[in-house]
């Protein structure tokens, strides 16, 4: 570049690449003075224009606005502190526009009403205080105020588990996890359907006379019912007794009550409760939206003991 070459508009705009037009814009917005003017009265700039357009083409091009840009160029404000304060600003903006994608996906694929939508975007766009306050609710109403016990409990474990805590910058797919989670923790069958299991763990751990053991019934069912899955057996032939007769056995024990009808009526009922797919279908959003690896699916086990239960039930009934 020559060092006291001086240029016209439009020597300006090819050496910058923008258009004639737009040097003249920023020209009038006092951005690039002119050096001088020629005896005609054409505006003529020096070789500092280049660099300067330049500098403005690149800010113009991350997002800045030309009030910001022009106290960067007057050293009211350094590069450093502004690209910081717009870094920040574009993160949110990038927050913002990751919950509109989430709602509108959801909203396309789910097929969803007016009504739907804007609660989506509600629930979308809580604060972290509203979140928390939702969520707080939900597990007060599912828990009956227990899961504020000593933190080693199972049923504060329980809660923790249940307890979705949405990033500052969450991904898609966390955004449509978390809607589909608030909306499923305002259900309010879905929330009696917990409570039952709740205090199920609570009327047991009254049996034992002491807390209620860390190691649940269905994790039980799950351990006791995997190798006859893994082996295929038929839950409603004779092969499978002696895992049903084991299950019988040791929820009797834990109730302190004979293995009867009645207790397996019971075992039923328990199961049953705790083999809605919501509760799964909420345990595999909370893991989205925290980032944790997917729960493993208990519906296999659960599925496999309720059949062997009922086809035992049902053959009593016969004879």
């Amino acid at each position: 570049m020559d060092g006291g070459a001086l240029h016209s508009i439009g020597e300006l705009a090819r050496r910058t690449g923008l258009t004639v037009k737009t040097v003249r814009f920023y020209s009038d917005r006092g951005i690039v003075a002119p050096a001088r003017r020629s005896p005609a009265g054409h505006r003529l700039y020096g070789t500092d224009a280049v660099a300067r357009l330049d500098l403005v083409r690149t800010l113009r091009d991350l997002g800045l606005d030309l009030p910001t840009i022009r106290k960067v160029l007057e050293r009211e404000l350094s590069l450093p502190e502004v690209a910081a304060a717009h870094a920040e600003a574009l993160a949110v903006r990038i927050r913002v526009l990751r919950l509109r994608r989430a709602v509108l996906t959801a909203v396309a694929e789910r097929g969803s009403t007016p009504e739907e939508l804007d609660l989506m975007h509600r629930l979308a766009t809580l604060s972290e205080d509203e979140r928390r306050r939702l969520v707080g609710e939900f597990l007060a109403a599912v828990f009956g105020g227990r899961h504020g016990d000593a933190a080693g409990s199972p049923l504060a474990a329980a809660a923790r588990s249940m307890t979705p805590e949405l990033p500052d910058n969450p991904g898609t797919e966390q955004v449509r996890a978390w809607v589909e989670l608030a909306e499923l923790s305002q259900d309010p069958d879905f929330r009696a359907r917990l409570r039952a299991l709740t205090e199920d763990h609570v009327e047991e751990s009254a049996r034992l006379g002491g807390p209620v053991p860390r190691r649940g019934l269905v994790a039980l069912v799950r351990d006791r019912v995997g190798p006859a899955l893994a082996a295929a057996v038929d839950a409603a032939s004779p092969s499978a007794d002696p895992v049903v007769d084991g299950l019988t056995a040791h929820y009797a024990d834990l109730l302190g009550h004979p293995d009867d009808a009645a207790l397996r009526e019971r075992l039923l009922a328990r199961l049953e409760r705790a083999n809605d797919p919501r509760r799964e279908r909420y345990g595999r959003l909370v893991a989205v939206v925290n980032g944790w690896p997917a729960p493993e699916s208990l519906a296999p086990a659960l599925d496999w003991t309720l059949t062997a239960l009922r086809a035992r039930r049902d053959e009593v009934t016969v004879t």
